[in-house]
């Protein structure tokens, strides 16, 4: 059962105002959105320091230079006020991460609507980042899909899967450090310099490659891994788990973005059908950040018991099993499979001929551009502003958007969909109970998170459990319900008849 998402933390400059400033200004950001929403989330059975593997961590690690830009002498913040957080009708989650508006999209099972929703949040985030402006005495606000400051900070896009519990996390670990190491062929971004370390004149195909130093470990903030083992599953913990992934990058392109999703789903399959990976790498963490920084685009890797292998070839091992094993499933796999096969002749074959569909290599083109037509080599100043340029969500002012409304970038969803993604969830997943519960009774809304809604009537209160809404049967069978009772009190009272109690 396909079902996955993806969270964007999304860079903001602020007009007038510094880093110290940004956590105080993404909150503003995030209330100041327009649309219908409901909250506070519903943070009781969430715990982020719950490892895969067994055990519970004592203490998650955070990023030494963001502890820079905290204020000790400021009373710390309930975690509701902390985070803003908004759930949409559309059934996302949209709230402040450390100094970030993030928008995490509603759980989807197609790879369209997927790329529709994540689009949906660029124009989600943007709206509150003109609505935060428009207030009296706001700076102007800009709105980056990237993942570095270009001064040694990072921040993520993570992709979450929902998969089955009994697959060993053994089996997830070995199978998924060679494929993370060299999806960002073509799932990276593309990023000038080296960080931390500042090195200018390098273009890389990855925006996150240089903030991985781990293979495997349940933080997200510092000490960053390729596997990432936080045990969240959001659904029965018996039957499922949420394999996280936070070595992603911020894909402005809907073929990338569809493809780097489409792939991992296929080999996650793969593992949960009894296929092992065939090799593994000697340093996944060295491989990710070589690949990145290579600028002959062979991209060898080092293989335990084989030596120097092309990246193409290790991606080609996955692509093949999945040939064998999966063709045929459905309309995603098979667009996946067909894709995954395309892109990687081209890589192999001429990798800078998929400017229309790569990011790492359209924003090379642009790049490239400049430094021919004004002379200046690739350690000229004014390229980190460029990079950042491709990210601006804005569409008449983004480098991205220049180019798709030139027609040069290949697309899967259109306007007019992205636009209803803003206000409809996805019909067959269980984020559309939710959407339709924020719609329906917002001001009765206690609490809201992924899997959990608490309805209040008066002095009654009643938690809806959106993990008995996994199929497009259940949830057809909720809509129907919450549509048809013209109140909360209606509602609450059918479905208690219905449930016997």
């Amino acid at each position: 059962m396909p079902l996955f998402g993806i969270e964007t933390e999304y860079g903001i400059a602020v007009e007038g105002k510094g880093a110290g400033d940004l956590v105080e200004e993404a909150r503003a950001v995030v209330r100041a959105y327009p649309g219908l929403s409901a909250g506070p989330w519903y943070y009781r059975g969430e715990d982020p320091r719950n490892d895969m593997r067994g055990f519970h961590v004592d203490k998650l690690n955070y990023d030494p230079e963001d502890a820079k830009f905290d204020e000790p002498t400021l009373k710390p913040l309930p975690v509701e006020e902390e985070r803003a957080d908004r759930v949409l009708i559309n059934g996302a989650r949209f709230y402040n991460d450390h100094g970030h508006p993030e928008y995490a999209t509603p759980e989807c099972n197609s790879l369209l609507d997927l790329v529709t929703h994540d689009k949906a949040g660029e124009r989600i985030a943007l709206a509150a980042a003109r609505a935060r402006t428009a207030q009296e005495g706001a700076g102007r606000v800009d709105i980056f899909k990237n993942n570095t400051d270009f001064h040694g900070s990072s921040y993520g896009t993570h992709e979450s899967y929902l998969m089955q519990r009994e697959v060993p996390f053994a089996d997830v670990l070995t199978g998924l450090l060679p494929f993370f190491a060299t999806r960002i062929l073509y799932a990276g971004a593309g990023k000038m310099g080296v960080e931390p370390n500042g090195e200018r004149g390098v273009y890389q195909i990855s925006q996150r490659a240089d903030f991985f130093t781990e293979e495997a470990s349940v933080d997200t903030l510092h000490r960053r891994p390729l596997v990432n083992t936080r045990d969240e599953p959001h659904a029965d913990p018996r039957l499922w788990r949420r394999l996280h992934v936070i070595c992603g990058d911020a894909n402005m392109s809907e073929y990338a973005t569809a493809l780097k999703v489409g792939t991992t789903y296929l080999v996650l399959s793969l593992l949960e059908y009894g296929w092992r990976a065939p090799l593994r790498l000697r340093s996944p963490v060295q491989a990710i950040k070589d690949i990145s920084r290579d600028q002959s685009y062979r991209w060898l890797s080092d293989v335990q018991d084989k030596g120097l292998m092309p990246a193409v070839d290790i991606q080609r091992l996955y692509l093949s099993a999945a040939q064998e094993r999966l063709a045929g499933r459905g309309p995603d796999t098979d667009w996946t499979l067909r894709e995954w096969a395309r892109t990687l002749d081209a890589l192999e074959r001429d990798p800078l001929s998929l400017g229309d569909r790569l990011d790492w290599v359209a924003k090379r083109a642009l790049l490239a551009d400049y430094v021919e037509s004004e002379g200046v080599g690739w350690d000229d100043e004014a390229l980190p502003s460029f990079d950042l340029a491709y990210g601006n969500v804005d569409p008449d002012e983004g480098l991205y958007y220049a180019l798709e409304q030139a027609g040069e970038m290949q697309r899967l969803t259109n306007d007019a969909a992205i636009a209803a993604a803003m206000a409809e969830a996805p019909s067959a997943t269980r984020a559309a109970v939710r959407g339709a519960l924020v719609e329906r009774f917002a001001d009765n809304i206690g609490g809201i998170s992924w899997n959990r809604v608490v309805l209040r009537d008066g002095e009654e209160s009643w938690m809806a459990d959106l993990d008995d809404y996994l199929t497009p049967q259940a949830v057809a069978a909720a809509l129907s319900q919450i549509s048809a009772a013209p109140t909360l009190t209606d509602f609450l009272r059918d479905f208690r008849q219905k449930q016997g109690k």
